[in-house]
């Protein structure tokens, strides 16, 4: 493999090129004449590169895309003829929805840390749409209903839905009214769109309160604020506890909202693979919030 192509991938990692000249024994000054003989040699621009940013063209993108799997099979193939056991090590950076990694993944890192002390971890916490591509992450936990086309999917388990409001609050004796209550949704998080025996159900209307936050929604919630629409596995504990009361139990969520591990398509790093075998046996053969 050419040098100047497995610097390119490096520079992409770190998104530096002093970090990459660091990890490869060079001088910055000479990761970016590698970078621009390599440019020169192939016509065409892969790095957009400033003072501040360090950004993918289009067909850097898609060029850095081949030569990452280009490079996987390579190591693989050396370890396989070699012999070699590949233990994960190194940087290994994950996204996940807050309440979620907060509530599900940050209380069970620690017998993945211990067996795999050479891990770097990075875990970061957002209720915003991660770009796993873009933002160069090795896993995202996704709650949605499909995974793109773009990503590789790996289904966790199930996102039951259900209404739910404090004991406290005044909730209504009909489903038919509840688009005339306080309602509660993070932003993006409306409509709801419901599933009964009556067939399917769709309430659309602005939250009572407006917010980004999930976890804002969760406390308003729990103070008799008003309704809300949440996951089980952010709120079976205060449902058993009394702190919560479902509504309508005949109503819920869509069905097919699931927990999803994504990556992007091709080969993947050992400490990636330890991860995702490590998440997909957490919570099966049934997640605790079902049972």
């Amino acid at each position: 493999m050419d040098p100047d192509v497995v610097l390119f991938a490096e520079v992409v990692r770190t998104a530096s090129l002093s970090a990459a000249g660091r990890s490869m024994g060079i001088s910055p000054a000479m990761v970016s004449k590698r970078i621009a003989r390599l440019e020169a040699r192939l016509g065409v621009r892969l790095l957009n590169r400033t003072t501040r940013r360090l950004d993918l063209t289009a067909r850097g993108a898609a060029y850095h895309r081949d030569m990452v799997e280009i490079l996987a099979a390579i190591r693989d193939a050396e370890a396989r003829v070699s012999d070699r056991t590949d233990t994960p090590a190194g940087p290994l950076r994950v996204s996940a929805p807050t309440s979620f990694g907060r509530l599900h993944i940050a209380p069970h890192l620690k017998p993945f840390l211990d067996a795999y002390p050479g891990i770097e971890l990075d875990l970061d916490l957002s209720d915003g749409f991660s770009d796993v591509i873009g933002d160069r992450l090795d896993l995202a936990i996704r709650i949605a209903p499909a995974v793109p086309p773009s990503l590789t999917g790996h289904r966790l388990a199930d996102s039951r839905r259900v209404l739910c409001a404090a004991p406290t609050y005044s909730a209504p004796r009909d489903a038919a009214d509840l688009a005339e209550h306080r309602l509660l949704a993070a932003k993006g998080q409306m409509p709801w769109r419901l599933t009964g025996p009556g067939g399917d159900v769709t309430i659309d209307r602005p939250s009572y309160v407006a917010t980004n936050s999930s976890e804002v929604v969760r406390e308003l919630t729990l103070a008799g604020v008003g309704i809300a629409l949440r996951s089980l596995w952010d709120v079976s504990a205060d449902l058993a506890s009394g702190r919560l009361v479902r509504l309508f139990p005949e109503l819920a969520g869509s069905a097919d909202v699931g927990i999803y591990v994504v990556h992007a398509r091709g080969p993947v790093s050992s400490g990636t693979t330890a991860l995702l075998d490590y998440l997909r046996g957490l919570w099966s053969p049934t997640p605790p919030w079902v049972s």
